[in-house]
Formats: structure tokens, sequence, C-alpha cells
């Protein structure tokens, strides 16, 4: 399987931008798809992840009500909608997918994409 996020970009605090990644090489239909992010100087962060069989979504508490995780099966590509930015959202966001499993250290990931760049500007 290989991800392909995109959608990154520079936006001012309070705006909104929207994640892609896009998967090939198989159905990611059994994975539990993931974002997380890592800024600079800091370990990386769970952000959201998707279980594509049952729609379950799950948050971190930072993102928790601003950020929205979904999945179209049909084009094998989850979203990440990201609502009211803040200047510490800043990071480079990551998607990665787990053979049936949420991991929220990315331990276990099976897969992980290159990053896109997110900055939020005060």
């Amino acid at each position: 399987v290989q991800l392909q996020a995109s959608g990154g970009g520079l936006v001012q605090a309070g705006g909104s931008l929207r994640l892609s990644c896009a998967a090939s090489g198989r159905s990611v239909s059994s994975y539990v798809m993931h974002w997380f992010r890592q800024a600079p100087g800091k370990e990386r962060e769970f952000v959201a992840s998707l279980t594509l069989t049952s729609g379950s979504a799950y948050y971190a508490d930072s993102v928790k009500g601003r950020f929205t995780i979904s999945g179209d099966n049909a084009k094998n590509t989850v979203y990440l909608q990201m609502n009211s930015l803040k200047p510490e959202d800043t990071a480079v966001y990551y998607c990665a997918a787990r053979r049936y499993l949420r991991d929220t250290d990315g331990r276990g990931v099976n897969y992980w994409g290159k990053g896109t760049q997110v900055t939020v500007s005060s």
C-alpha cells in the first residue's frame, strides 16, 4: 500500500484546511486509517483515526470538535477536515494505515505516507 497525503499549506488562525490521503496498491477497507502530526522538536502525535469497516472515528483531545476524519471507500481515500485552526496545529501531518486495529502511538502501523506541511499563522 502506498499512501499519498496532500492538502497542506499556510493558513491564518481560525481558518480551515482539508487534507487528503489517497491509498494505492490495494484496498484499505480492512485497515484503520490514521492521521499523525509532528511539530519541530516534538514527538509524533496521534490526531485521529477512522475504522473504515464501521465508520467509527476517534480523536485526540487536542483536536476534538475542530477536526473531522472521513473516508471514501470507492476512492480509497481518507480526509481530515481541519477547522478553527490554531498556531499549535502547525506540524507535518502524516497519514498511516494499520490493519484492523487503532494505533495511537504509531508503533504498529503497517504503512506510512509522506507528510504534508500545515502552517497556521497567528
